[in-house]
């Protein structure tokens, strides 16, 4: 936190300024080192922004990326994070870096200070950070940290950049044959109705439609909405998000990519949580935190319990049939040799090759199924426009 104050130095001069630190007391503490006599101390005002900042997975990526290179060189850890504060550009994640300085330099350790900041660190992140410390090589906890980071923004960014591009087609093509149904139909339609004969049978069945959306379109917005808002609220709950995603994982096309995704980022946390030193048990309870997907926590949390109970990891796997025979085979071989995060992160490098040919796949089959569909939309209106044309003499006689 920022504090204002007012004190006199020893030249008995009163000095203004401001003084960062946990918390008002620790704030008096520290004017008190530089002798000054406190006359008034408060809270600093916050100053309001009509567009917060947030944080952003590359910010978290580049930090960890310089931190780790500053303490590998040596450097006190309170003397890289007044280095990185200095040097960072997002305003909310330059205030978290304060905030870790001063939780840090009041004797907290590295990992409570970031675990007061879940929405900049994650669960694994702190764990992971918190096995550093206790093992005396946070330099090279920072440097896996580095390294999964930036594996699972690139493979973030693949499936975005996947699903992005239908995704906004298929919405400016939604957009245009609304448009050509609302406002360009009811001008043929006007001119079929001097013809004084009936239209053909797609051409009525378009311009009825045209017409149902002109007289109910503003009827249908608010029922829609509220539509939109329960099912939301419904995703949010526990039941909602299991079935979202067991039903994301049987969609035709991308649940085959949503699946591979899954595995590749449960086998590379798990494997970088186990190798850096974080207990078996507690490396799967944060993977299935972190999992994203209901269904594949549920899976990992019964490894949990089986290993709890003294068995294995990959006889609940198998049962929950998310995870490939190969999976569980190289999982089954990595207990068994006693070199089960190598083979985690063997099968994590697999399935990141596996999205990147699921992806391409997926964009070269996306192209001509939207030139199809957008030709069967877009054609089916111009026929059914044209009809009436064709049969103009017989219609007029």
């Amino acid at each position: 936190m920022k504090f204002v104050y007012k004190a006199r130095g020893t030249n008995g001069k009163i000095a203004e300024g401001f003084v960062e630190a946990v918390d008002q007391k620790a704030a008096m503490g520290r004017l008190r080192e530089q002798k000054l006599s406190l006359v008034e101390i408060k809270p600093a005002p916050v100053k309001k922004r009509f567009f917060k900042s947030k944080i952003d997975n590359k910010d978290i990526v580049i930090f960890s990326r310089q931190l780790s290179t500053l303490v590998s060189a040596g450097v006190p850890i309170v003397h890289g994070l007044n280095i990185l504060e200095t040097q960072a550009e997002n305003a909310a994640f330059k205030a978290v870096v304060a905030s870790l300085r001063t939780d840090i330099e009041a004797g907290l350790s590295i990992a409570d200070a970031m675990r007061k900041h879940p929405k900049a660190f994650t669960e694994l992140y702190v764990s992971m950070i918190k096995a550093g410390e206790v093992g005396g090589i946070l330099d090279t906890i920072l440097e896996r940290l580095s390294s999964y980071l930036e594996s699972a923004e690139a493979l973030r960014a693949k499936v975005k950049s996947a699903l992005m591009y239908p995704t906004i087609v298929f919405s400016v093509a939604g957009l245009i044959t609304i448009f050509l149904i609302v406002f360009v139909i009811p001008i043929f339609k006007d001119i079929f109705s001097s013809f004084g004969a009936e239209l053909p049978f797609l051409t009525r069945m378009i311009v009825n439609l045209s017409d149902f959306l002109r007289a109910k379109l503003l009827y249908l917005v608010p029922p829609i909405g509220v539509g939109v808002w329960f099912f939301k609220k419904w995703m949010k709950t526990p039941r909602g998000q299991e079935k979202i995603d067991e039903i994301s994982l049987k969609l035709p096309v991308f649940g085959i990519l949503l699946k591979k995704v899954a595995i590749a980022k449960f086998t590379r946390t798990l494997g970088t949580l186990i190798k850096s030193g974080v207990p078996i048990l507690q490396g799967l309870e944060t993977v299935a935190k972190t999992s994203g997907n209901k269904v594949i926590e549920k899976a990992i949390m019964n490894s949990y319990n089986s290993i709890k109970e003294g068995g294995r990891i990959s006889d609940p796997l198998k049962k929950a049939n998310i995870f490939p025979p190969m999976v569980i085979q190289m999982i089954s071989v990595g207990e068994e040799t006693g070199g089960l995060d190598n083979m985690l992160n063997k099968i994590a490098d697999f399935y990141d090759q596996e999205v990147d040919t699921a992806v391409k796949g997926l964009t070269s089959m996306i192209e001509p199924l939207i030139i199809v569909f957008l030709g069967i939309v877009i054609g089916t209106i111009v026929i059914a426009m044209f009809m009436p044309m064709f049969s103009l003499g017989e219609m007029v006689g």
